[in-house]
């Protein structure tokens, strides 16, 4: 009976664990969205609003971690219950990650937003697109986290291209518009920066998903090539 009450308040623990890290995961979503629309209408405030989550994102990190340390300390797990606060370690450094990048663009929209944007219209529609992508990939891999599903953890993975060959895209069309009219390299290189920020954001999924990956099957897939990887999660 005792091995089993210890056992329950083991699966609390890691139950509640979890559900912070998809808390966590849910605000640097929504952050990295906000900073996009801050972006596209250059709005200062809600620039603002992404920047002062980022010290509740931090905090989250903080605790998160603490609480890991807590229970490998008190319960000492084993295998698969072990994998998972290893992986969940990693997750939450990601996800801080994601939410500096999401901070990077913010501040770059107050900047914009304080010496105003060139006369020519440059590209920004193109990153709401990039930041779709990613957003979604970052969704699917906090849905994959919260199910265990290594099955959707691999279609993040075989979808992380399209982020970077939006980001590839992006570059080649700024690099047109700076050549174009010199008047538009300040605002460029700073769109540049946010269409890095977000390609970043997609990494960061990825990571994500190898992680689930990793606490269900107990590979690591990181640098791995896909014909392995897929062998591996299906």
């Amino acid at each position: 009976m005792p091995d089993k009450h210890l056992s329950t308040q083991f699966d609390a623990e890691l139950s509640g664990v979890s559900t912070r890290v998809l808390e966590m995961g849910g605000l640097v979503e929504s952050q990295v969205s906000r900073a996009i629309t801050a972006l596209v209408s250059i709005e200062a405030d809600l620039a603002g609003q992404v920047l002062r989550d980022e010290e509740r994102v931090n905090r989250m990190e903080v605790e998160i971690d603490r609480d890991l340390s807590g229970i490998i300390a008190r319960r000492q797990p084993t295998a698969r219950d072990l994998r998972l606060l290893i992986a969940i370690s990693k997750i939450i450094a990601n996800l801080e990650r994601v939410g500096d990048e999401a901070a990077r663009i913010a501040r770059i929209v107050q900047r914009l937003a304080a010496v105003g944007m060139p006369g020519r219209r440059l590209p920004v529609g193109d990153l709401q697109f990039e930041c779709d992508l990613a957003v979604a990939q970052l969704r699917k891999s906090l849905d994959a986290f919260a199910r265990l599903d290594t099955r959707m953890a691999l279609e993040v993975l075989k979808h992380d291209d399209q982020i970077d060959q939006e980001f590839e895209g992006m570059m080649r069309k700024l690099i047109t518009y700076m050549m174009e009219d010199p008047r538009t390299i300040s605002s460029s290189i700073d769109l540049v920066f946010v269409a890095k920020a977000v390609e970043r954001v997609g990494d960061h999924a990825k990571n994500l998903a190898e992680a689930v990956i990793y606490i269900v099957k107990g590979a690591d897939v990181r640098h791995a090539p896909m014909v392995d990887i897929e062998s591996v999660a299906k």
